[in-house]
């Protein structure tokens, strides 16, 4: 049984909030889990990120598939899609210019996974105590630490960080990455924006994804209270999902 929870925050810095986050079902009981981070123009962030949750959770909400294979091939059409939508909108409107946002979304069967991003917004799992990091970022440091410029220490607190070299509404061809993990009982997958990851190290958000008396709503919200602790220079928004044991077997 998929069960979901999320939350979003502001931050500590921030005049508004470009991050959105929801959930959606299809006709199948299939979950998607959109987290987008909006970026650029005065309004643009917010409006980028709105416009790429809303249309693609609107048009999921009709489909009935059930397996990753057509998911998958949906959700390749769909993002180019809503990337020339929002390339067009920019267009339209001279205080949307610039506008565009990182996506990380994960679709939930009933024993497997599909995630897709594009950007640094991430996926995790957290299954049989090993949290895995399930996406790789796209970003001007990640490429530099995997040329072996700098190290990942020295990515965190680079001048470029911020740099994101693939995107919605940034260019007009996307190459968005896939990975299918399985899924078993009690696993949790986890979708951020960078507000959370940039503020709390891997086993800080492991310890608090273990905390079994916890509900998956308080362990997000407290995902987001140490963030915005320890830092929360940035909006910070994440996504569980939980394939939650059938207690009735």
């Amino acid at each position: 049984m998929i069960k979901t929870a999320y939350a979003s925050s502001i931050g500590r810095i921030r005049e508004s909030n470009q991050d959105f986050v929801q959930v959606f079902k299809n006709k199948s009981d299939v979950t998607l889990a959109i987290v987008c981070d909006g970026m650029g123009g005065h309004q643009g962030g917010d409006v980028a990120s709105t416009m790429a949750v809303s249309h693609l959770g609107h048009n999921f909400k009709m489909t009935d598939f059930k397996d990753a294979v057509l998911a998958h091939k949906w959700l390749d059409v769909q993002l180019n899609s809503e990337n020339e939508t929002i390339l067009k909108t920019a267009d339209r409107f001279p205080d949307l210019n610039g506008m565009g946002t990182t996506i990380v979304l994960a679709f939930a069967f009933k024993d497997t996974a599909l995630i897709a991003h594009l950007g640094d917004s991430r996926a995790y799992s957290y299954a049989d105590g090993n949290f895995v990091q399930l996406t790789e970022d796209h970003s001007l440091v990640n490429e530099l630490v995997k040329m072996g410029q700098i190290t990942k220490e020295q990515a965190k607190h680079h001048p470029q960080k911020n740099i994101i070299t693939q995107a919605l509404g940034v260019s007009s061809t996307i190459d968005p990455e896939f990975c299918e993990i399985d899924l078993h009982a009690n696993d949790i997958i986890l979708l951020c924006t960078d507000g959370l990851t940039n503020s709390l190290s891997d086993p800080q958000i492991q310890q608090i994804l273990a905390t079994r008396d916890l509900s998956l709503q308080d362990r997000c919200n407290k995902l987001i209270n140490e963030a915005n602790r320890l830092g929360g220079g940035d909006n910070i928004t994440v996504c569980l999902i939980w394939n939650k044991e059938d207690e009735s077997k």
